[in-house]
């Protein structure tokens, strides 16, 4: 008979909603699975889902370290403060057409990708008698408390760090599975690179960067590749600007004076495939990019970390080898130059983040929902 699993998430940044389409793909491959994946954002008015999701972004982006006290205030806040009481009060207002749609899917298990719709269910466990298994994917390196509720079926962490955090706030062990974060399964397939190469006009042997983020200390996309191009060595540089035209122009114009050497990367699905082609990816730490990356055997120099869940994350690929931080350009100028001048400490660098991903970590976690550990590929 068909399993119906349910995917919640919160479209305030991209990686909560990117974990729960890499466990859909799972189901989807899986077959007698049937997974429907809702925005929690789509069920509740429009003033709650503008400070929710615009508020976030806002404040991250333009007053990161009032974010990073937010983030570790809330953290330190007793669960029964009159704070805490009154922002569940607010969200169970805000939040029962999200109840009404969970109850007409009828699941046969919930998978939260974000702490929102776990906190949700935990009061309907509690008040109300909801029965549907509910488990819970932290998609960081790192724990906060708002992730910890009772009566949740179970937990995956990304490692054993966050596993042992949520032991420590009274989540027993028997419900924590280190899992890893689920990332889609284009990352976690063996991919050619010479191929790869030759389809983006790169040349395979050629050591390469992939610039992934400028901004917040580093400058502009088109700024950060001026600077890196400049550098002494051979090497290419991939640049992604995204859904930016005015950057991805910018850099094309660039890329004519460094023939051979640049290529400009607009909106793009064959992500994987690029990162197939490159030695080092120069990103921001999120959670997701962050995983992929260690799927994908690819080291990271890391830059912009947002205070508290990134600052987390860069701190732990730091601590494992498989990271150098980029506070500024110079810095990232001096990083990327002694690489190049130390090829077999890149090598070294790429075999530990390979050692640490976890490419089938959705597969893993569908797997304990289904309560079928035979789904789950050996690593």
């Amino acid at each position: 008979m068909t399993k119906k699993i349910l995917l919640l998430s919160v479209s305030a940044g991209a990686g909560h909603m990117r974990a729960a389409e890499a466990i859909r793909a799972a189901a989807n491959a899986a077959g007698g699975v049937e997974a429907t994946h809702l925005d929690v954002m789509d069920y509740v008015p429009s003033a709650f889902r503008k400070m929710y999701t615009e508020f976030y972004l806002k404040l991250v982006n333009k007053a990161p370290a009032l974010w990073g006290y937010l983030y570790q205030a809330s953290n330190d806040a007793r669960p029964d403060s009159t704070m805490q009481q009154l922002r569940r009060g607010l969200e169970r207002l805000n939040t029962r057409a999200l109840m009404s749609a969970i109850e007409e899917a009828q699941p046969d298990a919930i998978v939260c990708t974000h702490f929102l719709p776990a906190e949700i269910l935990a009061r309907a466990i509690r008040k109300r008698g909801f029965t549907t298994p509910v488990w819970v994917q932290v998609t960081d390196f790192d724990l906060h408390r708002m992730w910890v509720h009772e009566n949740m079926a179970g937990y995956f962490a990304g490692n054993e760090e966050v596993a042992y955090r949520m032991r420590r706030c009274g989540i027993a062990p028997e419900r924590i599975h280190v899992t890893g974060i689920p990332i889609m399964p284009a990352f976690g397939q063996a991919l050619d690179r010479t191929a790869c190469a030759r389809e983006f006009g790169l040349d395979p042997k050629t050591t390469t960067f992939l610039l992934m983020g400028g901004g917040a200390g580093l400058g502009s996309l088109e700024t950060v590749a001026e600077r890196l191009l400049a550098l002494e060595g051979t090497f290419q540089l991939i640049v992604l600007a995204g859904k930016n035209a005015k950057a991805l122009a910018a850099l094309k114009i660039l890329a004519t004076r460094f023939p051979g050497r640049l290529l400009a990367q607009g909106f793009t699905d064959k992500v994987e495939r690029l990162m197939a082609c490159a030695d080092l990816v120069i990103t921001k730490p999120g959670g997701l990019t962050s995983s992929e990356c260690l799927a994908m055997g690819l080291p990271m120099i890391v830059n912009s970390p947002i205070p508290g869940q990134e600052e987390r994350n860069a701190d732990y690929l730091l601590e494992q080898g498989v990271a150098l931080k980029a506070v500024d350009g110079p810095t990232l100028e001096y990083r990327i130059a002694h690489l190049l001048a130390h090829p077999d400490q890149l090598a070294a660098m790429g075999q530990r983040a390979r050692a640490l991903g976890r490419p089938h970590a959705a597969q893993d976690a569908l797997g304990h929902v289904l309560g079928n550990p035979a789904l789950t590929p050996s690593n």
